[in-house]
């Protein structure tokens, strides 16, 4: 299973951004009275750190949101939050990525990581444990598949 996650809003304490998982082939869909080709489906949103130019700036830990790339992803347990939870691997300068559930800017200041849910209000995400559970189900059913899980970060 392939996701994107499309930065969109970079503001001076965090980065907001839309989780999309991409199609192998693209799927006819109806949109406003008309069919169209589309490639991916929104799953939620997205609450990082600030994003920071590591070429001209120093990575400030837990300040950093993690550099533009693909990265594998794995559901491991996590001692920290006491369940299972996305991990991305190899981020460069970065231990222990997590996806995992909060709501503002500053409950990305304790564990490096992406927040999900749904940004339905001005800096903060609503409903994240549901985006998170909604997630996991369709991340689990790609690994019962046999599929490998990468994330893009754009």
């Amino acid at each position: 299973m392939d996701m994107v996650l499309e930065r969109f809003a970079f503001e001076s304490n965090h980065t907001l951004g839309h989780l999309y998982v991409l199609y192998d082939e693209p799927k006819m869909q109806c949109i406003d009275g008309e069919l169209v080709n589309v490639d991916r489906t929104y799953v939620c949103d997205t609450l990082e750190p600030k994003r920071r130019n590591l070429k001209k700036e120093r990575l400030v830990p837990f300040r950093t949101a993690i550099p533009e790339g693909r990265y594998r992803l794995l559901i491991t347990k996590s001692y920290q939050f006491g369940r299972w939870l996305p991990l991305v691997l190899d981020v460069p300068g970065f231990k222990g990525v997590r996806i995992y559930s909060g709501n503002y800017p500053a409950d990305t200041y304790a564990r490096p990581g992406i927040i999900v849910g749904w940004n339905r209000k001005r800096t903060m995400l609503v409903n994240s444990r549901s985006a998170l559970q909604q997630l996991m189900l369709a991340m689990t059913a790609a690994l019962d598949r046999g599929e490998e899980l990468w994330l893009t970060i754009a």
